[in-house]
This record gives structure tokens, sequence and C-alpha cells, in this order.
């Protein structure tokens, strides 16, 4: 989806809510008050092991000497029910989300890499909770607008791996690289949809250095862009101390074909799950919380790989994962902002406070070009810039913290 396009379904969705926007029922509220998660290096402590279900909200306090994330995974350990990511040492953060009854883990990771420490059992009583009263056919439209963009973003995914691999694997380097930052932008404005899913995401899109740190083979689009963006033979990984050439060698022709097939595959899982049934399910389960919480992880994205260049670290496109993470980050908040701004004053105040600091960001990334255009490489961006940019981020990401709770209030 070019920007265009993007922004006139930003506007339809925004206008539908708008229209059906009224009187947002509360949500129940979880006994007790927010649960109190202390992360540190070796152990992720949750104050309680169970929860009503309704509305919980955990305050997690990162006491290790490691930037940290905290999860809520399902049953099975793996598919992601909510993550606050980013947590400085010494910080604290919250998520909220709306708990369906059932068994559920818990988990911190410090250093954001490797299996997480910490991991225990936690179970959600009582009984399903279900949209009801004023407001239940606005959020179901909200789920229902949200789950189309997703869709969309896959449909169009889909089509723009198999023509970038295509270009990777006969060879034609100057057109794979053209195409490179616009493919990955479809899967930038979502990625918190494949994040939940597992492995899928490490399998797309790891960098070598996480690849490694956790002992994974490493595939998707960066192996792809390191054969595409060969570095120099003294140049040093985004970890900054790994030599480039450590363990690596640009991809023979079957090795191309090997990767950029598998790259093909694992889209095509993730297309497959966001049209079916279980999708549909996750997304009303979740309810404006899960949009919300997804609007919230892609800005997160930005302040964990993008603004330091650590994710596009060959290709030097990062401002083009940086705007397209914003641009789902809008377009998810674009859903949930009606039912923010009913809830009174505390509501409108930080809409505005949101609406002028998604403004304030993408004024200072148009300076450096336009996902239709391209932008400048990031080796072009100075430490002033960075510091600018990190500052609107972190204005922005203060208030857009407070959402998913102010829905739910």
């Amino acid at each position: 989806m070019n920007s265009t396009r993007l922004l006139a379904a930003t506007a339809v969705a925004g206008a539908a809510v708008l229209a059906l926007s009224g009187c947002v029922a509360k949500a129940d509220a979880a006994a007790g008050g927010a649960l109190a998660v202390t992360s540190t290096a070796d152990d992720c402590a949750v104050s309680a092991s169970t929860a009503p279900s309704g509305t919980v909200a955990f305050d997690i306090a990162n006491k290790s000497d490691q930037v940290t994330e905290f999860y809520l995974l399902a049953s099975d350990g793996l598919r992601i029910v909510g993550e606050v990511e980013n947590v400085a040492p010494g910080a604290s953060r919250t998520l909220t989300v709306v708990a369906q009854p059932g068994d559920y883990f818990t988990l911190c990771k410090p250093g954001m890499v490797g299996d997480g420490v910490g991991k225990k059992s936690f179970t959600v009583t009582g009984d399903a909770v279900a949209v009801e009263g004023p407001d239940a056919e606005q959020k179901k439209q909200a789920v229902d607008l949200y789950a189309a963009f997703v869709k969309d973003q896959t449909g169009q995914l889909l089509p723009a791996v198999q023509s970038f691999t295509a270009a990777y694997e006969s060879g034609d380097d100057a057109t794979a690289r053209e195409q490179f930052p616009r493919v990955r932008a479809f899967y930038e404005r979502i990625e918190p949809i494949a994040e939940a899913l597992g492995d899928l995401d490490p399998r797309i899109d790891y960098r070598e250095v996480d690849a490694v740190a956790e002992g994974l083979e490493w595939t998707g689009f960066h192996r792809i862009e390191k054969d595409l963006w060969v570095p120099a033979h003294d140049a040093l990984n985004a970890d900054g101390e790994t030599p480039a050439w450590k363990d690596w060698a640009p991809s023979t022709p079957a090795e191309r074909a090997t990767y950029g097939d598998k790259l093909i595959a694992d889209t095509q899982e993730l297309y497959d799950y966001v049209h079916s049934d279980t999708f549909t399910q996750t997304l009303e389960d979740q309810g404006v919380a899960g949009i919300s919480n997804g609007a919230i992880a892609l800005l997160d994205e930005v302040a964990t790989g993008k603004i330091s260049g650590e994710e596009d670290w060959w290709s030097g496109t990062d401002l083009n994962d940086f705007a397209a993470n914003v641009e789902g980050s809008k377009m998810a908040f674009s859903l949930v902002r009606d039912f923010a701004e009913s809830k009174g004053d505390k509501g409108a105040e930080l809409v505005t406070r949101i609406d002028a600091g998604y403004a304030d960001l993408e004024a200072a990334l148009a300076t450096y070009g336009s996902l239709d255009a391209g932008f400048v490489p990031y080796s072009q961006v100075t430490e002033a810039d960075k510091r600018q940019l990190t500052d609107l981020i972190n204005a922005l990401a203060e208030p857009l913290s407070q959402l998913t709770v102010t829905i739910l209030e």
C-alpha cells in the first residue's frame, strides 16, 4: 500500500468510528488493581499467579541493568497475548489487556534476546468477557476494520516478496535492492501480528546478531539484505564488535534460492494466518485493547531498533522501516481514538497530545524523504538528528502508553 492509499484507508476507518462514537461502556476491572512485575537479570516475579477475567494490568519495574521486555503468553507458550518492550533499567511500564479465562505464562526477557527468564504459569478465572452495551457495535467495527487493514497489507506483501526474491535469486541485485525497502514497508506496518506467532517473526525479520545470540538459523529479509549490500572485509556487524565476515560468506546461487523460497513460504504462512478463523477470533478476543496495544508496540519497534540504525545495518534503509512502523501505529490509533476521546476531559487531553505527537514525528521524518519517493540513507542522519527524532519518539510514546488503560476505564 502506498502512502496515499494508506492515508485514505486511515481517513475512512477514522470516519467510521467517529460516526458510531458515543458513550463507551466501562470494561470490567480486575480485582485488586494492577499486578506488580519485577524484572531482574534472572527472574520475572509477578505479585499474583491468577486474576479474574476482564481488564488486567501489569506494572513492570525493571530492576536489572539491561533493557527488558515483559510478555503474557498463551497456553502454548509461543503466541503473545500482550507485551511491553524497551523498558530501560530503573524504569517502569504498564501492560493492560482484556484477559479471557484460561491458562497463560508470564515471562521477562532482559537484554531483549534469548528465551527469557522467570517463565511462570498464570491463570485467568471467571467468565468469558463479552462486549456489551451501546458501544459494542462500534468496538466490533473497529476490530473488523483493523482485521481488514492487516489482510490488505499481507495481501500486498506476499506478491511483493515473490517479485523481490525472484530478482534476488536471479542475481538481479539492482532490482532487488530497489525493492527491498518498499517490500518491507508492508511487513513493518503490521509487525506485531507476526511477532505474536512464536518463531515466525524471527524467521522473517531477525538480524544476524539476534539469530546468533539465540542460536537460531539466520534467514529472512536481513539474510538477503547482507547478500545485496556485501560489507567491506573490515566492517563490523550491528553489535559493533563482531567482524562482518565471521562465519558468513556471500550466498551461492543455490543458497539464494533456498533463502528466497523460505522467505516466500514464511510470508505465505503469515498470509494464511491472517485470513484464518483463528486470527479473527484472536482479534475479537483482544478487542479494542489489542488494537491499542498494537499501536504502542509499533512505536516501541521504532525506539528499539530503527532509531539506532541497527535494523537495516547493511542497506541503511532504516528510515523506511521507521516511517512504516509509524504509519501502522497511527492507523491502529485512528481506530480507537474516539473511544479514548469519549473518556471526558482526561481522554480528550490524551488524544490531543497523541495527535500532536504523531504530527511532529511525521513532520520531522518528511525532512528526510517519504515512503513513496524514498528516504536518505541512514548514514546521512547526524547524531543531533537522531537525538531530535528520539525526543519526538519519547514525546509520543509517553501519552500513547496510556492509551489502552484510558480506553478500558
